[in-house]
């Protein structure tokens, strides 16, 4: 991986005044040949969250932001040649992403359909955090790919995105030295962990139950606030848990970021992360990370990680709404910005149709 010397990127651009700092671009979602019913993880999570904030009128397409794709160059900022190299066989993808069939298919179509999806999220990522720290708060419906270190990939997660989204900061936006990663997915975030085993610019802070995926003992030596939760654990204790270690983590280390990785497998029922937490649970999560980072003056980038069920959509969509509501999200450029014209609704054309109705 290179440092020091900077490549040019089209990962950071301008962003409007108008525009939320929320990334979404529809190249997110994954869905060819029912690969989404193979995996128990949905596919199509994030383009419905979009959906429904859109829905709800709080976002429209021209007030959001959407994200370029990242590029081998960014890649290799974090990972090794070898490691991208190795995405060109299929096989290799079909077992980072758990679904055997991906092996089958031509690495043409496997890189279109499965990892460019991955690289426009991880584009989101990298791109979120830096308008974190321009507006204080930003939000990828997308990214959080937790499983991915530099030179491997595992667990649905292909690429790494928090670490490159980090080490981009470090290189690029002065001022920025220092991150703390909360990760509160359900599953230990070995990857972000492997890579920042010896960063002590780097505090990670991960909540996650213990019984489950990926039991990496050694990434665990870098995680400078371990919670091992057991399964089915519920809201009340899961909640005081978070809440004092995030308080006790932020006594222990001043961040410039704060990346939240904000799975929401934790959520009851969900197949593979084996808790208990009910939707008002995991909002109420939300707004604890949320509610402590505006607080302090800490810039926060969300990403939406884990979540294996069909409602974890709606959820992710009214936590968001949840924070706007608070006060702990906004941006009045874009809720004041009226909707764009749209060329069959100019008035001349009205004007037009009226003398036709006259006739």
């Amino acid at each position: 991986a290179t440092s020091g010397s900077q490549h040019g990127t089209q990962l950071y651009f301008t962003i409007l005044e108008t525009q939320w700092p929320i990334v979404y671009g529809p190249e997110y979602n994954i869905g060819f040949m029912g690969f989404e019913k193979l995996h128990p993880f949905d596919a199509g999570k994030w383009g419905r969250v979009y959906a429904f904030l859109k829905e709800s009128g709080m976002i429209r397409d021209d007030t959001t932001v959407r994200p370029r794709e990242a590029s081998q160059e960014d890649l290799l900022v974090v990972h090794s040649k070898q490691y991208i190299d190795s995405l060109r066989w299929s096989v290799n993808v079909a077992s980072i992403t758990e679904v055997p069939p991906v092996a089958l298919l031509p690495n043409f179509i496997v890189q279109k359909k499965v990892l460019r999806p991955f690289r426009f999220q991880t584009g989101g990522t990298i791109l979120a955090a830096k308008m974190a720290i321009d507006r204080g708060w930003a939000i990828n419906i997308g990214g959080g790919f937790h499983h991915c270190c530099g030179d491997r990939g595992g667990g649905f997660c292909a690429y790494a995105d928090i670490t490159l989204a980090i080490k981009f900061l470090f290189e690029r936006v002065p001022g920025v030295n220092r991150a703390m990663i909360v990760d509160l997915d359900a599953h230990q975030g070995n990857g972000h962990a492997r890579d920042f085993m010896d960063d002590s610019r780097v505090f990670i802070m991960d909540v996650y139950n213990r019984e489950i995926y990926p039991h990496d003992g050694f990434a665990k030596r870098a995680i400078k606030r371990r919670v091992e939760l057991f399964s089915f654990v519920e809201d009340a204790e899961y909640l005081q848990l978070v809440r004092t270690h995030l308080e006790g983590s932020l006594n222990e280390f001043t961040p410039d970021i704060i990346v939240y990785n904000a799975g929401t497998d934790i959520l009851e029922g969900d197949p593979l992360g084996c808790l208990s937490i009910t939707a008002q649970g995991i909002i109420e999560r939300d707004q604890i990370v949320f509610q402590k980072a505006r607080t302090c003056g800490i810039p926060i980038m969300m990403v939406t990680s884990g979540g294996y069920q069909k409602d974890t959509a709606r959820i992710i969509a009214d936590s968001v709404l949840n924070l706007h509501q608070l006060g702990l999200i906004n941006c009045e450029a874009a809720e004041r910005c009226p909707p764009p014209v749209l060329e069959s609704e100019a008035p001349t054309k009205s004007l037009k149709s009226l003398k036709k109705l006259k006739k």
